[in-house]
């Protein structure tokens, strides 16, 4: 791949994205503000607050109300799915996590429990080092689980219950946002300390700040992909890909080198993978059925190889 990154570097690709009048995404269903509303109720029987996001978008789309409602308690940023980013950044970003007032960050891997083993002695000693008020005479430990839909909460409770106690999953996990839609009851994670978890639905932000961060949220899973469409998302994600020199979709999908106009790559896509779709065309002679490229078909495989990590490890922000 080092090869391939030096022989396409001085390809002319786009220097800026145009969103066009496309509006921002926006998503708040009812059992969100639910949710949320729930967390605040709860926050009194809280000794700490996890907060998980996506490593791919460590500083985009963190739920600002989060801060704003919840933030009075020690906080432990867990930054998930580790194994699909580019932590060759992870410098970076935690330098400007550090100008936000964020010192407190875990890099885990659910899926292998990588790190996952950091995340009960760092918040031990964030409790022990605060001001526990109405729980200061508790014996056990109680956390709360926050984050945007689908970066993995309910993956680490359950990374910490195999860690931890040698158990098998307590919290529904998917690979679609909206799964966890309410506060559970108190699920134990760990006996020495006696820690106890509150998982809690993924909320957004009911006004993300902009395009660009939605489309990132979109690209990573926590927005349903019809709410910002397919179409723009794959062209945002072949320009990223571009911008970063990340190549492997060029060998992936057989390209012969890198593209930056999204329907010449989608066209070679669904004729690699035999994705086409008959469509009915009127002319002067009758009607006639032409067997098409399917664009869509070629963007959703675009889109979820990403979501997979098999374009490589890519850092969106």
């Amino acid at each position: 791949m080092k090869v391939l990154r030096v022989l396409f570097q001085a390809a002319t690709f786009r220097e800026t994205f145009h969103f066009g009048n496309r509006e921002i995404a926006k998503w708040f269903p009812g059992h969100m503000a639910k949710g949320l509303k729930q967390m605040k109720a709860n926050l009194k029987e809280v000794d700490c607050i996890i907060e998980v996001h996506d490593a791919r978008i460590p500083l985009s789309g963190r739920n600002p109300l989060f801060h704003e409602h919840l933030g009075i308690k020690p906080h432990l940023l867990v930054l998930n799915k580790m194994d699909l980013a580019d932590l060759t950044e992870n410098e970076r970003i935690l330098r400007r996590l550090t100008h936000q007032h964020v010192k407190n960050v875990i890099f885990t891997d659910c899926t292998k429990d990588e790190n996952v083993r950091k995340v009960v002695p760092l918040i031990t000693e964030l409790i022990q080092a605060s001001d526990r008020y109405q729980r200061s005479e508790a014996l056990d430990y109680c956390i709360m689980v926050i984050g945007v839909p689908n970066v993995g909460k309910s993956s680490l409770i359950n990374s910490l219950r195999r860690c931890h106690l040698k158990k098998g999953k307590a919290s529904r996990v998917g690979g679609e946002p909206g799964i966890t839609r309410a506060v559970l009851s108190k699920i134990q994670v760990s006996e020495r300390p006696p820690l106890f978890i509150l998982d809690t639905p993924g909320v957004l932000s009911p006004r993300i700040a902009t395009i660009e961060i939605g489309m990132k949220l979109a690209l990573c899973g926590t927005i349903l992909d019809y709410l910002v469409g397919e179409d723009i998302m794959a062209d945002y994600l072949l320009y990223t890909l571009n911008m970063k020199q990340k190549f492997s979709y060029v060998e992936r999908y057989e390209l012969g080198e890198p593209c930056d106009d999204i329907e010449n790559v989608l066209k070679k896509i669904a004729i690699k993978l035999k994705k086409t779709q008959k469509v009915k065309a009127f002319t002067g002679v009758g009607d006639i059925n032409m067997t098409v490229p399917n664009y869509s078909a070629a963007a959703y495989d675009f889109i979820r190889t990403f979501r997979k990590g098999d374009l490589g490890k890519v850092m969106l922000d």
